[in-house]
C-alpha cells in the first residue's frame, strides 16, 4: 500500500521506464546483430553528423518537457532565496566537477583493466555531459512524490532551464578539455541552440498563445497532459536507434553497462545528500529541501544523450554512457524519494 502511495505521482510509462529501457536495448542490440541494415539506412539521414531522424525524437521528447516552464514563476525567486542557493550552488559549481573526479576515478583507475582508454574517455565524456544537465521535467515528479513546494519547484527549474543557456556548454568544453577530448565548441552550442533555446522558446511561445487563448487551466489540465506519453515514447525509440548502432559492441562487452552504472549511480546519492543535508544545515523546510535534492540527483538526460549524439555519433561510447543514466535513473531517483519521506522527521515540521 505504501509502494502504491509513493508511486501515486508517476505515469505507467514513468513507473516502469527502466524496464522499457532494458527492452529497448534488448531490440536495438537484436537489430544492429541481425538486422544491420536498418542502422545502416538511418545512417543515411545525417547533417553535420546529428541523425535527423534522431534530432527529431529528441524535440518530441524535450518540447513536452518545456512547456511545464513557467517563467512567470521568476518572480516569485525571493520567496526561497536559501533553497535556490542550495540548488544553483550543487548544481553547477559541485555537480558537474564531482562527476567528472568519480568517473575518472572509476574509469582510468578502478576500471582501467576492463575499459580500454578510448572507451573509458568517451564514457566519461557522457558521464560529464549528465553532470553538467540538471533534471528539467522530472523533477516535478518527484517533488510531487516528496510532497515539494510547487512554487520552489517551478521556480527551481526555471531558473536551472535559464542557467543552461549560460553555464554547459563552458562547463563541459572545460571538463572535456581537461580529459583531452578534443570537441569543436560551435557543435556544442548548436546543439544547445537546437535542444536547449529551441524548444524553450517554443514552450513559451505555447504557453504564451494558448493560455492568452483558452486559460491556464486548460494550458495546465488538458493541452499539456496530451504530450504526456509522447516524451517517453520518443525517448524509447531513440534508444531502440541508439542501441541498433551499438549492437555488436555490446554482444562484445556486456559488462561495460555495469562498470558505467557505478559512478553514476554513486554520484546521484552524493549529490542529493550535498544538497539535502545543506538544507538540513540551513534549517531549510522539508518541503523545499526534497526539491532541492532532487533536481541536482537527477538529470536533464534528453539533453545529455542529444549532445552526445551530437558531438560523438549514434555509435559512441558517450552516447552509451548516457542511455545508461537513463537505464539507473528511475529505480535510483525513486530509492531517494524514500529515503527523503522516511527522513521528513529530521526537518523542522513547525515551519
Amino acid at each position: 500500500m505504501a509502494k502504491e502511495k509513493l508511486q501515486s505521482g508517476i505515469s505507467f510509462f514513468e513507473k516502469y521506464l527502466t524496464i522499457w529501457v532494458a527492452i529497448c536495448m534488448g531490440i536495438g542490440v537484436l537489430i544492429g546483430v541481425y538486422l544491420p541494415s536498418i542502422p545502416k539506412f538511418l545512417s543515411k539521414f545525417e547533417y553535420n553528423s546529428v541523425s535527423v531522424p534522431v534530432a527529431i525524437l529528441i524535440w518530441l521528447m524535450i518540447y513536452p518537457m518545456m512547456l511545464k516552464v513557467d517563467f512567470n514563476s521568476i518572480k516569485k525567486v525571493g520567496e526561497n532565496p536559501k533553497g535556490l542557493i542550495v540548488t544553483w550552488v550543487t548544481n553547477w559549481l559541485i555537480k558537474p566537477f564531482t562527476m567528472y573526479a568519480i568517473a575518472s576515478f572509476f574509469f582510468y583507475v578502478v576500471f582501467k583493466d576492463l575499459i580500454p582508454i578510448n572507451l573509458a574517455k568517451e564514457y566519461l565524456a557522457g558521464a560529464v555531459l549528465l553532470g553538467a544537465a540538471p533534471c528539467t521535467a522530472m523533477v516535478f515528479v518527484w517533488s510531487h512524490l516528496t510532497k515539494g513546494n510547487p512554487a520552489y519547484t517551478l521556480v527551481q527549474v526555471a531558473t536551472n532551464d535559464l542557467i543552461i543557456l549560460v553555464a554547459f556548454v563552458p562547463i563541459v568544453a572545460f571538463l572535456l578539455g581537461m580529459s583531452d577530448i578534443s570537441i569543436p565548441s560551435s557543435t556544442l552550442f548548436l546543439s544547445v541552440v537546437l535542444f536547449v533555446v529551441i524548444p524553450l522558446v517554443a514552450g513559451w511561445i505555447s504557453r504564451v498563445v494558448i493560455t492568452k487563448k483558452r486559460g491556464i487551466e486548460y494550458f495546465e489540465k488538458t493541452f499539456i497532459p496530451k504530450f504526456s506519453n509522447i516524451t517517453i515514447i520518443g525517448l524509447l525509440l531513440t534508444l531502440i536507434i541508439i542501441f541498433s548502432f551499438q549492437g555488436q559492441i555490446i554482444v562484445d562487452n556486456p559488462l561495460n553497462i555495469v562498470l558505467i552504472a557505478v559512478p553514476l549511480i554513486i554520484q546521484t546519492f552524493l549529490i542529493f545528500f550535498i544538497s539535502y543535508i545543506w538544507a538540513k544545515a540551513w534549517k531549510l523546510p522539508h518541503d523545499i529541501a526534497a526539491p532541492a535534492g532532487m533536481i541536482g540527483a537527477s538529470n536533464f538526460f534528453e539533453l545529455a544523450v542529444a549532445v552526445a549524439i551530437s558531438l560523438f555519433s549514434l555509435n559512441s561510447g558517450a552516447a552509451i554512457a548516457t542511455v545508461v543514466g537513463v537505464l539507473v535513473e528511475v529505480p535510483v531517483m525513486l530509492t531517494l524519494v524514500r529515503i527523503a519521506n522516511k527522513t521528513r522527521t529530521w526537518f523542522d515540521t513547525t515551519k
